[in-house]
């Protein structure tokens, strides 16, 4: 896969390790004759280290050898959460340390989350770009307060602190951005 085909949400092998490309920034030659260069800012599946990658624009990357598999949260206990395969029932579990990023946005009945399966094995989860979710403690919400840019700090149901629109008020169902933990709009 040429450098300029990969986009982010791919998966390519890089020094022989699966790599979840999260960013890509293209720098475009300065001088006539001079190659584009793509930099990729990904995430090593295996050990979760950040990688950074830098391709001219002929070079190329191999595409990694694995699944993308539907599963549904299950349960959580103090070492690990299980997930659910939603084609063949299989059960895959993985530490907190896996998914210390991803648990800010689970919930019970979150659909589209994604199991990442390499050689057999459950490497992560890829979560929905918005997911939506309840405010459960935020300053009241102050009347007549329009639609302006001021916000204020949320606690969502599963920890999460958003800033969010002056007027919500809590118990409200918002939708939120799971690549910056931002508030979108009201679900």
């Amino acid at each position: 896969m040429l450098a300029k085909e990969i986009k982010t949400g791919f998966i390519v092998n890089y020094n022989g390790s699966p790599c979840l490309i999260e960013t890509i920034s293209v720098q475009s030659p300065s001088a006539r004759g001079a190659a584009t260069f793509y930099k990729y800012r990904a995430r090593n599946l295996i050990t979760k280290q950040k990688v950074d990658i830098t391709l001219r624009g002929g070079e190329s990357l191999e595409p990694a050898d694995f699944q993308r598999r539907p599963v549904k949260f299950m349960y959580s206990d103090p070492t690990h959460y299980h997930f659910l395969d939603q084609e063949d029932y299989n059960q895959y579990s993985l530490t907190h340390e896996e998914v210390e990023q991803e648990r800010l946005y689970l919930t019970e009945d979150l659909e589209g989350v994604q199991a990442l399966i390499y050689n057999d094995q459950c490497v992560g989860i890829q979560l929905p770009v918005a997911v939506a979710l309840k405010i459960v403690r935020c300053d009241p919400a102050i009347k007549g307060a329009s639609a302006t840019s001021r916000t204020k700090p949320a606690e969502l149901e599963t920890g999460l602190v958003v800033q969010v629109p002056e007027y919500l008020p809590e118990g409200e169902v918002i939708k939120v951005d799971t690549r910056t933990g931002e508030y979108l709009s009201r679900a």
